[in-house]
């Protein structure tokens, strides 16, 4: 498996490539700084190594504290961590759940203490009217988190599979028989 820093270089060295294949694909500079902006938060702060202690999580400073629930509960490399799609929108989820939760007594405690009258209703309001507004920028943004997630995917599974090569040769390549259990050795009855 690849170092912290060899994703950090893979993510550095791939955005170009994917600034300028988004915009060659869509001749917007909006949408591609929005996937550019995705892709190396992705990459670098919001990455699938989240779930250990790495330079990632190190990145998070005074606030790496947010991420030891999720830390704590996920098995590295599992697919809830490392599964494409899936792994970046349980990260969002989470993350977004604490921007919430900050958001919440945030306000609370400024309006309490400067009686700015803001309702919840208006809040509600004006988060739905940039959701709707931006729901094109929000979009590219959450599919340049997938690509900068996606591109530790791929490091990662093709180091292993070289080293997996290297160690056992072509047979490493081929799909791998199941052996039967220990305890299914057992309880088969046997033949006379």
């Amino acid at each position: 498996m690849p170092s912290g820093r060899t994703h950090d270089r893979i993510t550095l060295w791939s955005l170009p490539v994917v600034a300028g294949l988004t915009f060659e694909r869509t001749r917007s500079s909006g949408m591609t700084l929005c996937v550019a902006a995705g892709f190396l938060l992705g990459g670098l702060m919001l990455g699938p190594d989240l779930d250990i202690y790495s330079v990632q999580f190190k990145r998070w400073g005074w606030l790496r504290w947010i991420w030891l629930p999720y830390r704590n509960s996920l098995r590295h490399r599992s697919a809830l961590s490392h599964g494409p799609v899936i792994g970046t929108v349980l990260r969002v989820i989470y993350l977004m759940l604490w921007v919430a939760f900050f958001g919440v007594v945030g306000t609370a405690l400024i309006n309490q203490v400067w009686q700015l009258g803001w309702t919840w209703g208006e809040m509600a309001g004006m988060l739905g009217r940039s959701l709707q507004q931006y729901q094109y920028q929000w979009l590219a943004l959450l599919i340049g988190l997938e690509i900068g997630a996606f591109s530790h995917y791929i490091s990662d599974w093709s180091t292993s599979t070289y080293k997996r090569y290297r160690r056992q040769g072509w047979r490493s390549l081929l799909p791998k028989k199941k052996r039967p259990t220990r305890k299914s050795r057992r309880s088969t009855p046997k033949r006379r």
